[in-house]
């Protein structure tokens, strides 16, 4: 089961700020949030560890970019494969 996180569990995993969060996601350092509701969004648990667990290991701003761009596109083939339920 996959974890959402609002913003501020997000920001405290990450121990960075809003402003500083959200440059992130416009230079490509962070995945953009998932709609949750109407009016609410979230980032998955996973993909935040992911992009902490590179920044720990000193990865490059090129490397983490391309692990976000990884990230996204599981998104994708995930919403794209039908419930086997």
């Amino acid at each position: 089961m996959a974890t959402i996180w609002r913003l501020p569990q997000a920001l405290a995993e990450s121990g960075k700020t809003r402003s500083p969060w959200y440059a992130d996601i416009a230079r490509g350092l962070m995945t953009r949030p998932v709609k949750i509701g109407q009016r609410a969004a979230g980032y998955p648990a996973h993909e935040v560890r992911a992009i902490n667990a590179a920044r720990i290991a000193g990865k490059s701003e090129s490397e983490i970019r391309a692990l976000v761009e990884r990230l996204h596109a599981e998104r994708e083939s995930a919403a794209a494969v039908p419930n086997a339920a």
